[in-house]
């Protein structure tokens, strides 16, 4: 199975998960400022609420998507506050006629404060069973 991981961060704390899921599958976690060019089976896409929302450079990162190349998003999130971008993301995924896994993992981030030191150990250590399942 041909797995890929991107991710997008303004705090690190997505970078981080991204990181711990990519080790796990035995790739490299890249921003989504690298595009992908290979084609995968799976794409795990790491991201969070910004504003109530993904960010603008996750949506466009999402439009530029190759259907032919990416078999389906796994979503991959943390955020301080809200829950799961997985709504988000597949409406934008609809749109480039990729599938979404309907499984994802999703844990607390640390922003200004809240939720000191998250995601910690345990959080990363969760993404990467959890990615290691998606794989298996």
């Amino acid at each position: 199975m041909k797995v890929a991981v991107r991710y997008y961060t303004k705090t690190g704390n997505t970078k981080r998960l991204a990181e711990a899921v990519a080790d796990a599958v035995g790739c490299e976690a890249l921003p989504i400022s690298e595009p992908v060019s290979e084609a995968v089976d799976v794409l795990f896409l790491a991201n969070s609420y910004y504003a109530f929302s993904i960010a603008p450079e996750v949506r466009e990162f999402i439009r530029t998507l190759d259907k032919n190349n990416v078999g389906r998003i796994v979503n991959i999130g943390t955020a301080a506050m809200l829950n799961s971008t997985w709504k988000k993301v597949k409406a934008e995924a609809d749109k480039v006629g990729i599938s979404m896994d309907e499984r994802e993992f999703h844990c607390r981030g640390e922003f200004k404060g809240t939720h000191k030191g998250r995601p910690d150990k345990n959080d990363l250590e969760a993404a990467a069973a959890f990615a290691r399942k998606i794989v298996m």
